[in-house]
């Protein structure tokens, strides 16, 4: 299979319809909510299970409906795909018995392990073999870090945390730091996993390297 001459219609299909799956997902909690004085959207909005969900919809819908094969867009997609599986792993580990303000057990089930698998089988399935360095995986590194900036920051303003590894109230700061260096540690394994597994479905496949 190769995304040099076009990806299989059935997958570009099933792309468009796993986006229109995530995006339901995604706005049915807050629709409802919306009218509750408790309810906080930008909370909603500042998990990392929300925003990867939300760049994992823009690569389906845009790898279904136009396909496209430039190196930038398959850099972009391999960042889409591994932020989805730290969302799968990290809910898996962590945060399964935890509330995430995703009271719905489908939605609970799309966002954080259908669609993980979805956008790891995509990347299996249509792969691309990308160049391995340091400069990938520091770029793809950029958005889980900057992440965690954020909710640092945030935190204190705002009294809230979206995950309780991100929580210093009660742990600490240091056992936080000694956490959250275990955590990159881990996303820099998955981020060259990913880029790997790219590589070797790319040659097993023989697609056209970009």
């Amino acid at each position: 299979m190769n995304t040099s001459s076009g990806t299989p219609l059935w997958i570009r299909i099933l792309r468009v319809a796993f986006g229109v799956l995530t995006i339901v997902a995604l706005v049915w909690i807050p629709l409802r909510e919306l009218d509750s004085p408790t309810y906080s959207i930008a909370n909603f909005f500042s998990y990392f299970t929300i925003e990867s969900n939300v760049l994992a919809v823009v690569v389906l819908l845009i790898g279904g409906l136009s396909d496209p094969h430039s190196r930038r867009w398959q850099v972009f997609r391999g960042a889409a795909t591994l932020y989805m599986v730290i969302t799968g792993l990290v809910y898996a580990v962590l945060l399964a018995d935890v509330d995430v303000m995703l009271t719905d057990q489908w939605i609970n089930v799309v966002l954080h392990r259908l669609i993980p698998i979805v956008m790891l089988v995509d990347w299996v399935l249509v792969p691309v073999a990308l160049r391995l360095s340091a400069g990938l995986i520091g770029g793809w590194l950029v958005f889980p870090v900057l992440y965690g900036v954020y909710s640092l920051v945030r935190g204190p303003i705002v009294d809230w945390y979206p995950y309780p590894f991100l929580d210093p109230r009660e742990q600490g700061y240091g056992p936080l730091a000694v956490g959250l260096v275990i955590l990159v540690a881990v996303f820099v394994l998955l981020a060259l996993a990913i880029a790997l597994l790219g590589a070797v479905a790319g040659r097993w496949r023989r697609p056209k390297p970009v």
